[in-house]
C-alpha cells in the first residue's frame, strides 16, 4: 500500500512543505515547496495566507495524514507566539481535513534522516537529497521533507479520520509495523551509502 505523507514546517514568515510517499521500504519524493507570506500585512492576513496555501497543497496532493514538529522553546517570547500561531493554523487546517496528525520532535526528525540528533540544517537538507533523490528548495521545505520521512519511519500514519477503516485488523497493525522496520533500514542503508561517498 502506497502512503503519502504530508510533512509542514510552520513560521510565520515562511511555512515549509513536503510530501513524501512510501511504498513498502521505498521512500519517494512527490513534490515539496514553501508558503511565504507578505510582511507588510497583518498576522491575521498572513495566517490567512498560510491557511490558504496549505489548503491548496492538501487538495491537490490528497495526502493521507500529516505531520508536524513538536513545539519547542524559541529564542524569545515574540518568536515563539509567531511559531505558535502559524502552527496552530497548520495543525487546525490539517484537523479540518480530516488528516490525522502526526507531532514528531525535532530531535527525532533528524535522527532519523542523519542518524544524529544533533545534525545541523545543512546536514539534514543533504541527507534529505539524498535519501529522496531530489534537489530540495530552501531549508524550510527540506526540513518539511525532513519531518515527512521522520513521520513514516515511526509509523506515522495512526487511526484518524482520514484514516478510518484501514486500522481494522491486528494484520493491518503487523504489516504496518513490518514496514515501518523495513522503512528505517532502508534509510540506514542509505545513510551508509552517504558516509562511504563522503570517505572517497
Amino acid at each position: 500500500m502506497t502512503r503519502l505523507m504530508l510533512g509542514i514546517d510552520p513560521g510565520l514568515q515562511c511555512t515549509g512543505w513536503g510530501l513524501v510517499s512510501q511504498s513498502g521500504q521505498q521512500l519517494h519524493h512527490i513534490a515539496h515547496g514553501t508558503v511565504r507570506t507578505n510582511s507588510a500585512f497583518s498576522d491575521a492576513l498572513r495566517l490567512r495566507e498560510i491557511h490558504d496555501g496549505l489548503a491548496e497543497v492538501v487538495s491537490q496532493w490528497q495526502p493521507h495524514a500529516a505531520a508536524i514538529e513538536t513545539i519547542f522553546v524559541a529564542r524569545g517570547a515574540a518568536s515563539a507566539i509567531k511559531l505558535g500561531m502559524a502552527r496552530g493554523v497548520a495543525m487546525q487546517l490539517c484537523s479540518g481535513a480530516g488528516l490525522s496528525l502526526v507531532e514528531v520532535a525535532a530531535r527525532q526528525v533528524k535522527k532519523a534522516v542523519t542518524g544524529t540528533g544533533k545534525a545541523d540544517k545543512k546536514q539534514v537538507q543533504a541527507m534529505v537529497n539524498r535519501l529522496l533523490n531530489v534537489q530540495s528548495r530552501g531549508a524550510d521545505a527540506a526540513d518539511a521533507l525532513a519531518i515527512a520521512i521522520a513521520a513514516l519511519n515511526q509509523g506515522g500514519l495512526g487511526s484518524g479520520a482520514a484514516q478510518a477503516g484501514r486500522d481494522q485488523s491486528g494484520r493491518d497493525q503487523a504489516g504496518r509495523d513490518q514496514s515501518g522496520r523495513g522503512l528505517a533500514a532502508a534509510i540506514e542503508a542509505a545513510r551508509a551509502r552517504e558516509e562511504q561517498g563522503g570517505r572517497r
